[in-house]
Protein backbone atom coordinates (compact mmCIF):
# COMPACT_ATOMS: atom_id res chain seq x y z
CA UNK A 1 0.00 0.00 0.00
CA UNK A 2 1.20 3.57 -0.92
CA UNK A 3 1.81 5.80 2.18
CA UNK A 4 -1.31 7.63 3.07
CA UNK A 5 -3.33 5.32 1.26
CA UNK A 6 -5.35 3.88 4.38
CA UNK A 7 -5.34 7.71 5.71
CA UNK A 8 -7.54 8.52 2.99
CA UNK A 9 -10.06 5.57 3.23
CA UNK A 10 -11.17 6.99 6.70
CA UNK A 11 -8.67 4.54 8.15
CA UNK A 12 -6.23 6.00 11.17
CA UNK A 13 -2.93 6.19 9.64
CA UNK A 14 0.51 8.65 10.43
CA UNK A 15 -1.07 11.50 9.11
CA UNK A 16 -3.78 13.52 11.87
CA UNK A 17 -7.18 14.38 10.97
CA UNK A 18 -7.21 17.16 8.16
CA UNK A 19 -3.88 17.31 7.72
CA UNK A 20 -2.96 17.73 4.41
CA UNK A 21 -0.21 15.03 2.52
CA UNK A 22 2.97 16.85 0.89
CA UNK A 23 2.73 16.14 -2.99
CA UNK A 24 5.83 15.83 -4.82
CA UNK A 25 6.33 15.43 -8.36
CA UNK A 26 8.84 13.99 -10.76
CA UNK A 27 9.39 16.36 -14.24
CA UNK A 28 9.44 14.08 -17.28
CA UNK A 29 12.81 12.62 -18.45
CA UNK A 30 13.45 13.01 -14.44
CA UNK A 31 14.86 9.47 -13.49
CA UNK A 32 15.78 7.27 -10.46
CA UNK A 33 19.91 7.15 -10.77
CA UNK A 34 20.35 3.99 -11.84
CA UNK A 35 23.26 1.89 -13.73
CA UNK A 36 21.72 1.99 -17.13
CA UNK A 37 23.19 4.66 -19.60
CA UNK A 38 20.29 6.81 -20.09
CA UNK A 39 20.29 7.93 -23.92
CA UNK A 40 20.99 4.30 -25.14
CA UNK A 41 17.20 3.63 -27.16
CA UNK A 42 15.38 0.55 -25.52
CA UNK A 43 12.17 -1.32 -27.03
CA UNK A 44 8.92 -0.52 -26.19
CA UNK A 45 5.38 -2.73 -26.74
CA UNK A 46 2.72 -0.30 -27.40
CA UNK A 47 -0.74 -0.90 -27.30
CA UNK A 48 -3.23 1.94 -28.60
CA UNK A 49 -7.00 2.06 -28.68
CA UNK A 50 -9.01 4.41 -30.56
CA UNK A 51 -12.77 4.98 -30.56
CA UNK A 52 -15.50 7.58 -32.40
CA UNK A 53 -18.47 7.05 -34.59
CA UNK A 54 -19.10 4.36 -36.51
CA UNK A 55 -17.30 3.90 -40.05
CA UNK A 56 -17.65 1.60 -42.91
CA UNK A 57 -15.49 -1.71 -42.06
CA UNK A 58 -13.88 -1.86 -45.37
CA UNK A 59 -13.25 1.91 -45.00
CA UNK A 60 -11.35 0.80 -41.34
CA UNK A 61 -9.50 -2.47 -42.75
CA UNK A 62 -7.90 0.12 -45.78
CA UNK A 63 -6.93 2.81 -43.46
CA UNK A 64 -5.36 0.18 -40.76
CA UNK A 65 -3.63 -1.41 -43.64
CA UNK A 66 -1.73 1.81 -44.78
CA UNK A 67 -1.27 2.90 -41.09
CA UNK A 68 0.71 -0.42 -41.91
CA UNK A 69 2.33 0.51 -44.76
CA UNK A 70 3.61 4.09 -43.42
CA UNK A 71 4.45 2.35 -39.96
CA UNK A 72 6.52 -1.02 -40.62
CA UNK A 73 7.30 -1.95 -37.02
CA UNK A 74 3.15 -2.45 -36.92
CA UNK A 75 2.18 -5.62 -34.93
CA UNK A 76 -1.14 -6.24 -35.62
CA UNK A 77 -4.10 -4.16 -35.58
CA UNK A 78 -7.74 -5.61 -34.54
CA UNK A 79 -10.62 -3.21 -35.35
CA UNK A 80 -14.82 -2.90 -35.65
CA UNK A 81 -16.62 -0.24 -37.20
CA UNK A 82 -16.69 1.93 -34.23
CA UNK A 83 -12.82 1.00 -32.18
CA UNK A 84 -9.60 -0.19 -32.90
CA UNK A 85 -6.47 -1.65 -31.32
CA UNK A 86 -3.37 -0.96 -32.79
CA UNK A 87 0.13 -2.90 -31.09
CA UNK A 88 3.51 -2.78 -32.14
CA UNK A 89 7.17 -2.15 -31.21
CA UNK A 90 8.68 1.35 -30.45
CA UNK A 91 12.12 2.13 -30.05
CA UNK A 92 12.77 5.04 -27.66
CA UNK A 93 14.97 6.80 -25.27
CA UNK A 94 12.26 6.29 -22.38
CA UNK A 95 8.98 5.88 -21.68
CA UNK A 96 8.03 9.56 -22.28
CA UNK A 97 9.31 9.73 -25.59
CA UNK A 98 7.68 6.03 -26.64
CA UNK A 99 4.45 7.33 -25.32
CA UNK A 100 4.81 10.90 -26.66
CA UNK A 101 5.14 9.13 -30.41
CA UNK A 102 2.36 6.81 -29.65
CA UNK A 103 -0.40 9.59 -28.91
CA UNK A 104 0.59 11.33 -32.10
CA UNK A 105 0.74 8.57 -34.37
CA UNK A 106 -2.99 8.28 -34.80
CA UNK A 107 -3.38 12.41 -35.85
CA UNK A 108 -0.36 12.64 -37.73
CA UNK A 109 -1.49 9.35 -40.10
CA UNK A 110 -5.26 9.95 -40.25
CA UNK A 111 -5.13 12.25 -43.62
CA UNK A 112 -2.57 10.05 -45.02
CA UNK A 113 -4.29 6.68 -44.22
CA UNK A 114 -7.91 8.10 -44.57
CA UNK A 115 -8.15 7.03 -40.44
CA UNK A 116 -11.48 7.64 -39.35
CA UNK A 117 -11.95 10.45 -37.30
CA UNK A 118 -11.53 8.72 -33.89
CA UNK A 119 -9.85 9.75 -31.13
CA UNK A 120 -7.65 7.83 -28.52
CA UNK A 121 -9.45 6.42 -25.81
CA UNK A 122 -6.43 4.26 -24.33
CA UNK A 123 -2.60 3.98 -24.42
CA UNK A 124 -0.34 1.14 -22.74
CA UNK A 125 3.49 1.35 -23.01
CA UNK A 126 5.49 -0.96 -21.32
CA UNK A 127 9.27 -2.03 -21.43
CA UNK A 128 10.19 -4.94 -23.81
CA UNK A 129 11.16 -6.95 -20.10
CA UNK A 130 7.87 -6.28 -19.11
CA UNK A 131 6.17 -7.71 -21.84
CA UNK A 132 8.11 -10.53 -21.72
CA UNK A 133 7.53 -11.19 -18.29
CA UNK A 134 3.98 -10.91 -18.70
CA UNK A 135 3.89 -13.86 -21.81
CA UNK A 136 6.08 -15.70 -18.92
CA UNK A 137 3.40 -15.74 -16.38
CA UNK A 138 0.57 -16.50 -18.24
CA UNK A 139 -1.51 -12.44 -18.46
CA UNK A 140 -1.40 -9.86 -20.42
CA UNK A 141 -1.91 -9.84 -23.97
CA UNK A 142 -0.43 -12.42 -26.28
CA UNK A 143 1.47 -12.19 -29.25
CA UNK A 144 0.52 -10.40 -31.87
CA UNK A 145 -0.12 -13.67 -33.88
CA UNK A 146 -1.19 -13.52 -36.77
CA UNK A 147 0.44 -10.10 -37.81
CA UNK A 148 -1.48 -7.87 -39.73
CA UNK A 149 -4.61 -6.15 -40.00
CA UNK A 150 -7.91 -8.13 -38.70
CA UNK A 151 -11.43 -7.62 -37.63
CA UNK A 152 -12.13 -8.40 -33.16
Amino acid sequence: MRPGAAASRGVAGSRAAGEERALTSVAAGDTYEVEQVRDLPRLWHVTLSVSGGEAPLKDVRRGLEQLAHDHPFLLTSRYANDHAEIRYWEEARDLHDAAAVALRLWGEHRQTAKLPPWEIVGLEVIDRETYHQRIAEGYGQLPAAPVGVHPF
